[in-house]
């Protein structure tokens, strides 16, 4: 009995852990036994802040109290900055007329100001509930911010919440944003599904967001994908696109040799003139020395006058001399 009791003052303080500090408040906490929607529902039509708190997955280094730009909630005094990252995320729904009218995203480690609004504090919301009622959230007008939610959790069920997201069944825009979330957050998985929809989607605005999730990817297979889709996919404008991600992310000799390939053997002006913007952009003017030659001898004026638009907009010392030199 003892032990009971001691587990539950344990899972007690737990819970109030991840609660962050709450002013200004009319603050009522509660413990969620069936769904959350279910748990929502009763709260009557508001206007009614309500929040819970999940697991957030690591790496998530950036400071959540600052994600607000409305300046309604900063850290709380005292709060470490967290340089390993948030241990938890705390979603926030402003419900009016029993519906969605606001969602939000912060920590823990941030105060909040309720600005005198009923403020409901649920405990005991389980990651797969959450992931559901955000998931049914995806559709709305707060998809952006449920889908992002969804993806931070830390949670075995946010892969599939987000393949499923990405399906073909789905919008435009929600397949859009489950790719960049799988991209971002969730490694090797969402590469793979990534690859499938790049493969598969018929979308062309889709299969652009994919490549960029691509190579937004942390997980070893994600760049490889981008260079697989700058030499061979079947579409031009994809092709042109994922040159100018890897000047962005790659190492400059991948994505040189894979630009100059491109230079050198794509069959579509449209691509070759990509590729030149792609060098135009490269770190520390890596690509100058390319466009430089590019402006001396490709065989395709194109490539040759946008060559020269590029080196000109530089304002690199080596252009500067080729086109001195040019000039002469």
């Amino acid at each position: 009995m003892k032990l009971a009791v001691a587990l539950m003052l344990s899972l007690g303080v737990a819970l109030l852990a991840q609660r962050p500090t709450v002013e200004n408040a009319k603050l009522e906490t509660r413990t969620v036994s069936g769904t959350l929607a279910a748990e929502l529902s009763r709260i009557g039509a508001g206007p009614v802040w309500v929040a819970w708190a999940e697991p957030i997955i690591a790496g998530q280094h950036g400071d959540m109290c600052a994600w607000n730009r409305n300046g309604d909630y900063g850290r709380e005094p005292g709060a470490p900055v967290r340089l390993e990252g948030e241990t938890a995320l705390v979603v926030l729904v402003r419900l009016e007329n029993s519906k969605p009218g606001e969602l939000r995203m912060t920590s823990p480690d941030c105060r909040l100001d309720a600005g005198g609004m009923p403020f409901y504090w649920f405990n005991a919301v389980s990651a797969a509930e959450s992931i559901s009622w955000l998931k049914a959230q995806a559709n709305g007008v707060h998809g952006d911010t449920a889908i992002m939610a969804i993806s931070l959790h830390r949670d075995a069920g946010v892969e599939a919440a987000l393949e499923d997201l990405a399906a073909m069944s789905q919008p435009v825009e929600t397949r859009k944003r489950a790719a960049f979330w799988l991209g971002n957050s969730r490694g090797a998985r969402g590469v793979a599904v990534l690859k499938r929809m790049l493969e598969n989607d018929p979308n062309a605005d889709v299969r652009d967001k994919v490549v960029l999730a691509l190579s937004q990817s942390k997980d070893p297979g994600g760049l490889p994908a981008v260079v697989d889709a700058a030499r061979n996919d079947k579409d031009a404008h994809i092709r042109g696109q994922a040159l100018f991600w890897l000047a962005q992310r790659a190492a400059a000799n991948v994505s040189k040799d894979v630009i100059q390939n491109a230079l050198a053997n794509d069959p579509e002006s449209a691509v070759r003139e990509r590729a030149v913007f792609a060098l135009s952009q490269m770190k520390d003017g890596e690509g100058v020395p390319i466009l430089i030659e590019l402006a001396k001898t490709h065989r395709d004026p194109a490539v040759r006058k946008k060559a020269m638009l590029w080196l000109g907009q530089s304002k690199d010392s080596r252009a500067l001399e080729f086109f001195a030199q040019a000039l002469k």
